[in-house]
């Protein structure tokens, strides 16, 4: 299978299928390219509606001359250890971060929460951030202000009297438990428009069916939330016969 980076060919061969609609498991085999080289590639160059071969090219070479005069780390500034690859962890920064905005975050708040995700630690602290991400500290304070806000992240003091902040184990419970709620509300203002306009007039129908479809999609999220996290929430118990049976973690 061929390394190295992508040519622009190949970027532009990436362009014409998405074009027409193939998957990403069928460009990456007619390139003989990993799949998952296919999909960094369009996730982190504005994704598969919007991909452009020439400006995904000039995007890659942006990185590599940014990368190339990058001075050394400084001390405190996240390190990768495990021997993991720091060019590839690098990629699925960019990758996870293009996912997020994606989602509706803003590009800085995205990255400071992709920072905060592959933390092994799960926390950071605002230097860290800082230096990293090669931007300035009220960058940061503001995109921390704003995931602390959605309830994404918590602060915390460490012994040294440093402000960490921090992603739990289960941060996607929390945030998707938000947007059901938020999905309610919805729910909740159609249905009050439907007095306003008047029952049994084309607009009123409308908000009634909008009412109706969050009502259901808002408790489906929430039931399904609950089932998934009492799931992973369950850890093995030894049995009398020396098997694992799950149990419900008490705490």
């Amino acid at each position: 299978m061929p390394g190295g980076r992508l040519t622009q060919q190949e970027r532009q061969q990436i362009a014409l299928g998405l074009a027409d609609g193939l998957a990403y498991a069928e460009i990456a085999r007619r390139l003989d390219r990993p799949t998952s080289t296919i999909t960094r590639e369009v996730m982190r160059n504005a994704g598969p509606t919007a991909y452009r071969a020439d400006l995904a090219h000039r995007a890659t070479e942006r990185r590599a001359h940014r990368r190339k005069h990058t001075p050394p780390r400084e001390q405190g500034a996240p390190a990768q250890g495990h021997g993991r690859d720091d060019e590839a962890v690098r990629e699925y920064e960019e990758a996870f971060t293009t996912l997020l905005m994606h989602q509706g975050l803003p590009k800085m708040t995205a990255r400071v929460l992709t920072c905060l995700f592959i933390a092994d630690a799960g926390s950071l602290t605002a230097s860290e951030l800082v230096q990293h991400l090669q931007v300035s500290p009220a960058s940061v304070s503001k995109s921390i202000a704003f995931l602390e806000e959605q309830g994404l992240i918590r602060r915390e003091r460490d012994e040294r009297r440093r402000e960490r902040y921090f992603v739990d184990d289960d941060v996607w419970y929390q945030s998707t438990i938000a947007s059901a709620r938020g999905i309610a509300q919805v729910a909740e203002t159609a249905r009050q428009g439907v007095s306003v306009l008047g029952p049994g007039t084309p607009a009123a129908a409308r908000l009634e069916n909008i009412a109706r479809f969050s009502d259901f999609i808002s408790e489906s999220i929430l039931r399904a939330a609950e089932q998934v996290r009492e799931v992973l929430y369950t850890k093995p118990e030894a049995s009398p016969g020396g098997t694992a049976k799950p149990r419900s973690d008490p705490g």
